[in-house]
């Protein structure tokens, strides 16, 4: 079956592993669409992204769908609900790939800048972050057992990670290629790689070493997927698809497959359907499986010359450990995650919120999700009825048996869906006018945003020349030049000053003895709030950094950003108290409690005297930090976290 999947160029897929039915398309119009394989209507459109989509996964119970974007931000949206779920954001470029956590609410996120981050969804934050590879990162996936992580890169190299360690286990090395896929075993210690340099290899899990290795004179492996008892291994080329085998590593069946670089595999009723794309068509195909060789003692192909064929282990005895699957809930599995700092860098923000306000999940068919969806929120007393198979081609001979059929081979094809129907026209913005008899009073908003599109107070109608005739757009480019620069001097100044008070606090800390305390001295001396933000935002970043004299020069300056109308202030106030905190106040509290020293002591007369002025300073901010608590987004999160740590002062 063809469909027409999107308004422009589709740029990733993927099947859902449950039902083998759902099908989800990404393209670069930037939205989402919810298919049915055996259906050419479009079930739901989820919209929100801003780029075009890179990477999608749906999790076990076809409940969420996950999708990266060619910026690194990733969206999660709820299937059943029909919204969007949450906004993760944190890496710095494409999102190549996705998978979830097989039963903690946690998603894994492979990019384009060559880190792995692990997410709570639950939570909006970044678990852990994986570093390790060089290149892009091609494929995710979790073990059955939720226990550990494998990666696929375009470094030639499989990694293994360990989730409750935070650490990697074992690099496996031995492709010549980019590495495209990766899949574990259903049931043993067992993961297969398939790479661009033709061969699938399996490696052993327990001794970390390859099985066996398989080579084709055919096509990069595109998709690799293990039948469901772990009896044999799909694996998807150009035009084709290979059985495979690996103990004796052998081929069992080549199905000639018009499929051309298929994206991905799923398995339903003992039929193997796999999809592809090309421009903004996907095609849908279906292999029986019951017309396969999956195993028999008479290989297909070739061993090898030079070895003795070894027969091959029958189907259900195992050579390695089986996974083990607790029936685990969502708090046990995230108890076994190694958490990391990075984790409280990222919480809910005003940004975050009003970016999934944006995002919409759009109910094209409504017949088709209530059939699909809705039934899992309902109570049924009847038995639920099984997904009917897809056609299967008739049985004329043994050439025809083996090849798979598209399942519109089998019906009339159906017209696909028209585009304007996938395509949502935005509604028109409405604009003031250029030129307006009355000026416009400008409203500028009690908390700036620290991202933002445009300036705030500024609108582009202000740089345009005044147009007497509303018919008369057109702008001769001297005026539209001369509108531009007016003010332009004046941002040069302020820009220039700025810059010019940089370098002097970039001088002293090159070349004071006591780097950090000299160049705050210099930017508080300044008396600009923002000097004082940009160097925080580097001494933040070197806890080592910090003593306890530079506390009672930072302290009231972080007074001053906690009350600051700029959220990217009261964000780098927030995250300089929290280190002060942490670090300090439980030896600020101590000293304090200390009883006095008998004879004189300077050093600790010096020390009590920084403590008693932070720990003022700090009874002041306590206050500030108490009445911001009960706001709501980010920064009540983070000021309810500072009121907590900031219990003991009152």
């Amino acid at each position: 079956e063809e469909i027409t999947a999107h308004s422009s160029n589709v740029s990733s897929l993927v099947l859902g592993k449950s039902s083998g039915r759902l099908l989800a398309t990404g393209g670069d119009d930037c939205r989402v669409n919810i298919w049915s394989v055996n259906k050419p209507n479009c079930i739901m459109s989820l919209t929100g992204h801003t780029t075009p989509i890179e990477s999608l996964q749906i999790n076990t119970n076809e409940e969420l769908i996950v999708a990266g974007s060619q910026s690194g931000s990733i969206r999660v949206w709820d299937l059943e609900a029909a919204k969007i779920l949450r906004t993760l954001l944190g890496h710095k470029a494409n999102i190549c790939s996705l998978d979830f956590h097989p039963f903690g609410s946690f998603v894994a996120s492979g990019s384009l800048d060559t880190n792995i981050k692990l997410w709570d969804v639950r939570r909006k934050g970044c678990v852990f972050r994986y570093k390790g590879h060089t290149e892009a990162v091609r494929c995710l996936r979790f073990s059955p057992d939720g226990k550990w992580l494998a990666s696929a890169a375009a470094d030639h190299t499989v990694k293994l990670w360990d989730l409750a360690a935070g650490k990697i286990m074992y690099e496996f090395t031995g492709h010549t290629g980019p590495v495209n896929v990766v899949e574990f075993h259903p049931n043993e210690y067992l993961l297969a790689s398939g790479s661009s340099d033709r061969t699938v290899r399996f490696w052993d899990l327990e001794k970390f070493q390859v099985v066996s290795c398989i080579e084709e004179e055919a096509t990069p492996v595109r998709c690799v997927l293990f039948n469901p008892d772990g009896c044999c291994l799909y694996s998807g080329f150009q035009d084709s698809l290979r059985v495979y085998g690996w103990e004796p590593e052998r081929c069992f069946d080549v199905v000639l497959v018009n499929w051309g670089k298929v994206a991905d595999l799923s398995i339903c009723n003992n039929q193997l359907i796999g999809v592809s794309f090309a421009q903004s068509t996907v095609s849908s195909f279906v292999v029986d499986l019951s017309r396969v060789t999956k195993s028999d003692s008479i290989p297909h192909g070739l061993i090898r010359d030079d070895e003795p064929f070894v027969p091959p282990t029958p189907t259900g005895s195992s050579l390695r450990r089986i996974y083990d699957r607790p029936s685990t809930s969502c708090s046990k599995a995230q108890s076994r995650v190694k958490h990391n700092s990075e984790s409280e860098r990222r919480s809910p923000s005003s940004e975050d919120d009003r970016d999934e306000k944006e995002s919409k999940a759009e109910i094209q068919n409504p017949e088709d999700y209530k059939e699909i969806f809705q039934p899992k929120n309902a109570i049924c007393r009847t038995p639920p009825q099984n997904n009917e198979p897809f056609p299967a081609p008739p049985e004329d001979d043994p050439v025809t048996a083996k090849e798979a059929v598209k399942p519109s081979q089998a019906a009339d094809v159906q017209t696909p869906l028209p585009k304007q129907e996938l395509v949502r026209t935005p509604d028109p913005v409405q604009r003031p006018p250029i030129a307006s008899s009355t000026p416009l009073t400008r409203t500028e908003p009690s908390v700036i945003p620290a991202a933002r599109n445009e300036p705030i107070g500024l609108k582009a109608s202000d740089f345009l020349p005044a147009v007497k005739n509303q018919s008369q757009t057109e702008l001769v480019d001297e005026e539209a030049m001369s509108q531009i620069r007016k003010g332009h001097e004046t941002m040069c100044v302020v820009l220039t000053s700025r810059h010019k008070n940089l370098d002097t606090v970039r001088a002293v800390w090159s070349t004071g003895d006591i780097k950090a305390r000299n160049s705050v001295d210099s930017a508080v001396a300044i008396n600009d709030l923002s000097v004082v933000v940009d160097l925080l935002n580097i001494v933040n970043q070197k806890a080592s950094l910090w003593k306890l004299d530079l506390c009672t020069i930072i302290l009231p300056q972080i007074e001053k950003l906690l009350q600051s109308k700029y959220e990217s202030y009261v964000q780098t106030g927030c995250t300089s108290l929290k280190l002060i905190l942490q670090r300090f106040l439980p030896l600020i509290t101590d000293i304090l409690a200390a009883p006095p020293s008998v004879g004189v002591d300077i050093t600790r007369e010096e020390r009590l005297h920084k403590c008693k002025l932070c720990y003022k300073q700090l009874k002041n901010i306590s206050n500030i930090v108490k009445n911001k608590s009960g706001l709501s987004g980010r920064h009540g999160s983070a000021f309810r976290e500072l009121h907590l740590l900031m219990a003991v002062l009152e």
